[in-house]
């Protein structure tokens, strides 16, 4: 009986320990490669920092499943690293880890074998987890037979899709060579990889999907469409800082935008010279926008607005900033705005009209849940300058 009893309870344990999800191996990295020498295992790593949201939701939502931890039990040693404390810091360059979550898998001999980037579902973590220990699948497998010449079609467009899964920069060589293969563009397979993977504005794949942007519209929304654009051609900016990118930027519009490109590019300048620290420049080209383009749209003119207290201090223009936080109010009753409004009325030395619109916010912050500290602190300044 006791010798059942002990089986039972090392049973229970075992599969206690199991229902957990993930267990996690503490200690130094030179401990951990030694493990998964000993164990002859691959390293799984969780590549995380304390402020990033994917990593607390896969920690809490992913790495505590049953069937997670099952297989990564099994199959990996699996370590959890802050990629911004001690060990953490040298990892994140030796592994060049620039977005997180980022989820290694390592040899023993410190070699890393594949990776990937980002929140990842159950399912999509477990084929993530069989992929890390199939060699056919492994990164560094696929990577060698593309040096060794390998120009399949099919594999090139799977390392494409590794490569981008990755996050490490390195996607576009691949799928500039996947599509030299293919004839065809406009299958909604192609148009995948296209919209995907496109990152520069001078290559041939932002020009097809320019050219094509009905056929992508049609595919994957016009809105998600439209960011993708944007977003290139922000990023253009950012590659080739100066004067001369606004022209570079006015250009990109047109061709990607004609229809809209006056109003997209005036509406740039904002943001552009708001980055800059170019406050003249700045203010003049919020007013012009919103004289040329009076907008609906509440969360820009509450950014604007708060970017006018933030930067500006004449009474003209911060009057202007108060016009155009009172219509965001209108549009969108919400704590910011109102918060925005207060702020702005304060800063203009009207306390009355600036506690008015502070206790609305807070109020608003109330009802919703929100944190309002910052706007307490303001109206305490506000009752205490009485």
């Amino acid at each position: 009986m006791r010798i059942l009893s002990l089986l039972f309870a090392l049973v229970f344990a075992l599969t206690t320990a199991q229902a957990q999800g993930i267990r996690f191996f503490e200690g130094k990295w030179k401990d951990i490669l030694s493990e998964a020498k000993k164990e002859n295992k691959l390293i799984f790593m969780d590549a995380y920092t304390t402020w990033c949201g994917p990593c607390k939701m896969m920690a809490s939502k992913i790495f505590p499943k049953e069937e997670v931890g099952a297989f990564f039990n099994d199959k990996f040693v699996n370590v959890q690293i802050d990629m911004e404390k001690g060990e953490g810091i040298e990892l994140a360059r030796a592994f060049g880890v620039m977005a997180y979550p980022t989820l290694l898998f390592v040899d023993g001999n410190g070699q890393l074998v594949h990776r990937a980037v980002g929140y990842h579902s159950v399912p999509q973590f477990l084929e993530l987890g069989k992929t890390a220990v199939d060699p056919t699948k492994q990164l560094i497998t696929m990577e060698k037979r593309y040096q060794n010449g390998e120009r399949d079609p099919a594999f090139l467009y799977q390392l494409a899709m590794a490569k981008f899964g990755a996050y490490d920069g390195s996607h576009s060589p691949i799928a500039e060579a996947y599509l030299e293969t293919q004839k065809d563009w406009s299958t909604p397979e192609n148009r995948k990889l296209i919209f995907m993977m496109v990152g520069d504005t001078d290559s041939k794949m932002f020009d097809y999907l320019i050219e094509h942007r009905s056929d992508f519209e049609a595919q994957f929304g016009t809105d998600q469409v439209t960011g993708r654009l944007q977003d290139l051609i922000y990023q253009k900016l950012y590659d080739a800082p100066g004067n001369s990118s606004l022209e570079q930027i006015d250009a990109l519009f047109k061709k990607a935008y004609p229809e809209r490109a006056d109003q997209l590019s005036a509406n740039f300048r904002i943001s552009y010279y708001r980055m800059a620290g170019e406050t003249d420049k700045f203010v003049k080209a919020a007013g012009d926008y919103f004289d040329q383009y009076p907008s609906k749209d509440p969360d820009e003119l509450n950014n604007v607005a708060w970017s006018f207290y933030e930067m500006v201090d004449t009474k003209k223009d911060l009057k202007k900033a108060v016009k155009w936080g009172l219509q965001s109010v209108k549009l969108s009753d919400s704590y910011y705005n109102n918060d925005t409004v207060a702020a702005l009325y304060y800063k203009l030395g009207k306390k009355s009209k600036a506690k008015q619109y502070a206790e609305k916010a807070i109020a608003k912050a109330k009802a919703d849940g929100e944190d309002y500290s910052s706007t307490q602190e303001l109206l305490d300044l506000i009752n205490g300058g009485k």
